[in-house]
């Protein structure tokens, strides 16, 4: 599809990093914008923004792990502007496990799984129907991770498995839009190549109470100012890939209609050919050896 002036997008997530930088791009092509995301100072401060550089903006305070919120902003869409053509499913969290998978406790894993995979169930449900059915050509995007969309980084284990989910999700989604010869397309799209300067290292911010940490933590949460300090006192430096190029990144993709969104990288190249290897000659994962020495 084409990114024209006049069509509608939607984004979770959408009140910082890559959400608002999709949502800027978009608007850039004249684009009207739906900014759905669960911190209300900071989406009315990015809806804020967009309205003074003239986008057409409809802002909503959705928890897209709670169906019926993400089923109002479907509703709340096609009320305001009467069509939707983009869906960015960008909403996740980090989960806030330590230690051994047998040590976390379930609320980690129930809270993780509710934003980053019911979320984008949610989305598609919602929308996807009405998408179809308006005939117009479309566009969804799930936002996956390098780390469980190619391969698991051991470390943040609860994550990687929701994001390997995403995957799965979107490929089957493609699958079936494919079989009802839909003008709407899916893609999968894993940030990068590089670190991002994003809020999800501080997503414990936004974790709700019912599903509230059992027990105190065992080390404090990590700024992304303090691990990358970390890091370069360990003379470690660390590349960031800036949130703009991923929206361009993105919109790019949509109008080649590009399922993989996964930018170049040696690094990711390196993962997928180790990981494809491993099960093809059906060896045990030696790409994980790095984290089983930990």
């Amino acid at each position: 599809m084409r990114l024209e002036a006049g069509q509608v997008a939607v984004v979770t997530g959408a009140a910082g990093g890559i959400g608002l930088a999709l949502v800027r791009r978009f608007a850039a092509e004249g684009m009207k914008v739906v900014l759905a995301d669960v911190e209300e100072s900071a989406l009315e401060k990015a809806a804020a923004g967009l309205r003074e550089d003239g986008a057409e903006v409809h802002a909503r305070v959705v928890d897209v792990g709670d169906r019926q919120q993400v089923l109002d902003l479907a509703d709340a869409a096609y009320e305001k502007f009467g069509a939707v053509h983009v869906l960015c499913n960008n909403a996740g969290v980090g989960s806030g496990a330590e230690g051994r998978m047998w040590q976390h406790e379930p609320n980690d894993w129930k809270w993780a799984f509710e934003v980053n995979v019911w979320g984008v169930f949610h989305g598609i449900q919602a929308f996807l129907p009405r998408m179809i059915e308006g005939g117009e050509p479309g566009h969804v995007v799930n936002t996956s991770s390098g780390d469980g969309g190619i391969a698991p980084l051991p470390t943040a284990s609860v994550y990687a498995v929701t994001k390997a989910a995403v995957v799965t999700m979107t490929e089957s989604l493609y699958a079936h839009l494919k079989a009802e010869h839909a003008r709407v397309g899916a893609s999968v799209l894993f940030p990068g190549p590089h670190m991002l300067r994003t809020g999800l290292w501080e997503s414990h911010r936004n974790r709700p109470d019912r599903y509230a940490k059992e027990r105190p933590r065992k080390t404090p949460y990590r700024s992304l100012a303090q691990w990358e300090s970390a890091m370069k006192e360990a003379g470690q430096e660390v590349e960031f890939t800036p949130v703009e190029e991923v929206a361009d990144f993105v919109a790019e993709g949509i109008t080649k209609d590009r399922f993989w969104l996964l930018p170049a990288s040696e690094h990711s190249d390196r993962q997928i050919k180790a990981r494809s290897a491993s099960m093809l000659e059906r060896r045990n994962p030696a790409y994980l050896e790095s984290f089983i020495l930990d």
